[in-house]
């Protein structure tokens, strides 16, 4: 039996979100996005989704293209929720068990409530709140702008220890996020059964769309909100092993949610640099990226560790040749962040304020 109630005789959905029959779990097609973006080297740093703050809501069953909407999640609910977020900073995701899922609604696949995650991305202010909850609709009562600037809702839910690891499966978003995304959760899962019991209900879970499925499998790691891509089983248990030692992998990371993509990119580069794999270590200052070049396709970001600093000049670059960037979608010409430059600042003074 599944956590969602996927017993003997339940109507279990083989469509929605999962290859469709005879198609292999295990290999994609030449043309399938995340073969081709390998195959062209296509630069992963800078294309991590954006987000100080994700609310991760346990869902079970299938999820549509737009899962917040196209769930058994309440399609009201799941709406006014995506409203509210809009502008705020705070991502919402929908997470499930992984595993097939019985096409049922709750409370049938939740006789004990659902599992919710906050957490906050910010460096030296990074946390993880769980709750389990009965109504969803209570999620409402939320200030997802106060969530966003980082205040911890100390009358919800308890803190909890990361790291959680949330790996996109939507194939209605795209299919190569179900081939690869949904049998790697299942045997990460399988590795770390035994965390259903902690305080987070476990460290691996299903999520919906986190942006970038041409780097599938993807995931993200919270607290911290950094996203990977490219995945196995191996390197996605080192990244969690380094994660619970308080240290992240820059390799094949895709970027901290917390920042821009230029902010992304320039966070990695001083830290492949430099070798620091404190996730509060390093962050760019100011925040927002200083543009240059013609079009405003050139940009320089500051980088700040300890008492160090850096200046990364870097550009958006076009990609060759033309690629889908989705499986559903027709062929584009992608961009990506590139670092041109990396120089530390004389002197190395920190900018305050």
């Amino acid at each position: 039996m599944t956590r969602d109630g996927a017993e003997a005789g339940a109507k279990v959905n083989a469509s929605p979100d999962e290859p469709v029959a005879g198609q292999s779990q295990a290999g994609r097609s030449p043309d399938a996005c995340s073969v081709l973006s390998a195959t062209y080297d296509e630069p992963i740093a800078g294309s991590a989704a954006t987000a100080t703050t994700w609310l991760c809501i346990e869902q079970p069953g299938p999820y549509g293209a737009d899962a917040l909407v196209e769930s058994h999640l309440d399609v009201e609910l799941g709406g006014e929720l995506a409203a509210r977020a809009k502008g705020t900073g705070v991502r919402i995701q929908l997470i499930r068990r992984p595993g097939r899922h019985a096409d049922a609604h709750p409370p049938d696949t939740l006789p004990g409530g659902r599992r919710v995650f906050v957490a906050h991305t910010r460096p030296g202010a990074t946390w993880l709140r769980s709750a389990v909850v009965d109504d969803p609709g209570s999620l409402l009562d939320l200030d997802l702008a106060a969530l966003a600037a980082g205040e911890e809702p100390l009358g919800w839910g308890e803190r909890v220890p990361g790291p959680v690891l949330l790996v996109c499966s939507n194939g209605r978003r795209d299919l190569c996020c179900a081939l690869v995304g949904r049998p790697l959760a299942g045997e990460l899962a399988r590795r770390h059964a035994a965390d259903v019991t902690g305080p987070t209900g476990g460290t691996v879970w299903e999520t919906t769309h986190t942006g970038g499925h041409r780097f599938a499998p993807t995931a993200v790691l919270l607290p911290t909100g950094y996203l990977y891509g490219r995945l196995d089983v191996d390197f996605a248990e080192h990244v969690l092993t380094e994660a619970r030692a308080g240290r992240m992998v820059t390799e094949r990371c895709r970027g901290r949610s917390t920042w821009s993509a230029p902010g992304q990119v320039a966070e990695l580069a001083v830290r492949e640099q430099t070798g620091e794999a404190d996730p509060d270590a390093v962050r760019p200052d100011p925040e927002v990226p200083h543009a240059t070049g013609a079009g405003a396709s050139g940009w320089q970001v500051r980088v700040v560790a300890g008492d160090r600093a850096w200046t990364v000049a870097g550009r958006e670059k076009t990609l060759t040749p033309d690629r889908k960037t989705s499986c559903a979608k027709a062929p584009l010409t992608p961009t990506a962040h590139v670092v041109t430059e990396v120089g530390e600042d004389e002197p190395a003074g920190v900018r305050t304020g």
